[in-house]
């Protein structure tokens, strides 16, 4: 059970901050994620032939010698627009979980309640994430093929609508929701049980030092990806395949995968994730991005400021807010 008593945060503040939190992480995260999304989904070499990409290093030094830096960030436009609010509904939906489960504000909740919490955070994510992986790693993969089929974000939602209308856009939905449904529980869950056990007795987890906050976040991260990688394995390969190749959906993916390559195969893309996972979580979410968020918007509704309501020209404290 946790030991400390939750804190009460308005499920609008966790919206807020965690929507800033999205950004520094798209932004730190993408370049691993880009080499995680072309390990993931590279052909099966032919007889006598080689990989593509013998691992994250080649692939890295072969992206760069063959598109630059920016190669690295193919794709970015998709999450920043999705992924970022992604991250707000994230955020609030773990608030809201909270809450629910909680008869009184203050309850100590326990860890399998901090994992449902978490859970319910999926939920909330999946109708963003899903058409913005979707985007992402269609964008991400091109170039390596040797195809260029889209100019960017919009002209490839525009070419899938009209090839296979909002279910070309929101395909790969159910793999989206059962590889984020279990990783954001033990994420959040991971990260408080984290804090509790690195937070001395008598002490509060406001007391952490700054290296224990980032290693909390960090392996959050970390145990977040070790349960969604073959998840997301399935979900980059069934959405970047063509059209009719898998139609029975995950289970077509699964088999071809697992009979192929064998069951190693569900784990492409291991060292990039992990790589990225510790850094991106402990500094951009807990340190640079959600953390100061808060602390941000605490400031704003403690010092009495107001903003104005556009709807009858007075001015609101901030406080009805947050």
């Amino acid at each position: 059970m946790s030991k400390q008593p939750q804190p009460t945060i308005s499920p609008l503040k966790n919206f807020f901050a965690g929507g800033f939190g999205g950004v520094c992480l798209v932004f730190a995260g993408h370049p691993l994620d880009t080499i995680k999304v072309r390990l993931q989904t590279q052909p099966k070499p032919k007889p006598g032939e080689s990989l593509l990409y013998a691992g994250t290093i080649d692939c890295f030094k072969k992206t760069l010698a063959k598109e630059g830096v920016k190669g690295l960030y193919k794709g970015m436009a998709a999450p920043i627009i999705g992924v970022t609010p992604m991250f707000a509904v994230c955020f609030f939906g773990f608030g809201l979980g909270k809450k629910l489960q909680q008869k009184h504000p203050g309850d100590i909740l326990t860890y399998p309640q901090l994992f449902v919490a978490g859970m319910l955070s999926g939920v909330f994510t999946t109708a963003i994430m899903a058409p913005g992986e979707r985007i992402k790693c269609l964008l991400q993969i091109q170039a390596s093929t040797g195809h260029i089929k889209y100019n960017g974000p919009m002209d490839c939602v525009k070419q899938l609508y009209r090839e296979s209308g909002i279910r070309g856009i929101y395909k790969g939905t159910a793999l989206t929701l059962m590889r984020d449904l279990p990783a954001s529980g033990m994420y959040f869950m991971t990260y408080e049980w984290l804090k509790n056990l690195l937070t001395p007795a008598g002490k509060s987890h406001n007391e952490l030092s700054v290296p224990s906050i980032l290693f909390a976040g960090g392996m959050a991260g970390i145990f977040n990806w070790a349960v969604a990688i073959p998840a997301d394995v399935l979900k980059s390969r069934f959405q970047t395949a063509p059209e009719g190749k898998y139609p029975n959906g995950f289970r077509d993916v699964l088999r071809e995968l697992v009979r192929e390559e064998g069951i190693g195969s569900l784990y492409k893309g291991f060292n990039a994730v992990m790589l990225r996972a510790f850094p991106a979580n402990a500094v951009t979410t807990h340190c640079i991005g959600y953390k100061p968020a808060l602390k941000l918007i605490d400031y704003l509704s403690l010092s009495n400021r107001s903003v104005k309501c556009y709807a009858c020209s007075c001015f609101v404290p901030t406080e009805v807010f947050f």
